[in-house]
């Protein structure tokens, strides 16, 4: 089982980072968060999930390289390493544009 967390999660947390934030995104734009908040600012909420998702990633990286989870199979540790490095870009790479653009078009 710990072969398997090591494998998913990293991947799994940039698509819930992603899902999570252009999620936020549609609720911004919606007229639906005019009623429930009208005085958070929306770009405020992007930045912060933003930073916290990439934040999420580079700590699971290095949890992954820490020794307090050990993996005796090296071939698993580098793909994990390999994985972890991949959505760590891939979360900055898809979530530069909701905060690049203006929040609502």
């Amino acid at each position: 089982m710990n072969a398997i967390l090591r494998l998913s999660l990293p991947l799994t947390l940039w698509l819930a980072a992603f899902s999570a934030i252009y999620g936020l995104h549609g609720l911004l734009c919606s007229s639906r968060w005019a009623a429930v908040a009208p005085e958070l600012p929306g770009r405020v909420l992007l930045v912060g999930a933003t930073i916290a998702a990439l934040a999420l990633q580079a700590l699971l990286l290095a949890f992954l390289r820490s020794p307090r989870w050990p993996q005796p199979d090296a071939a698993i540790r580098r793909v994990s390493m390999v994985l972890a490095v991949a959505a760590l870009v891939g979360t900055a790479w898809t979530l530069i544009p909701a905060l690049a653009m203006s929040h609502c078009l």
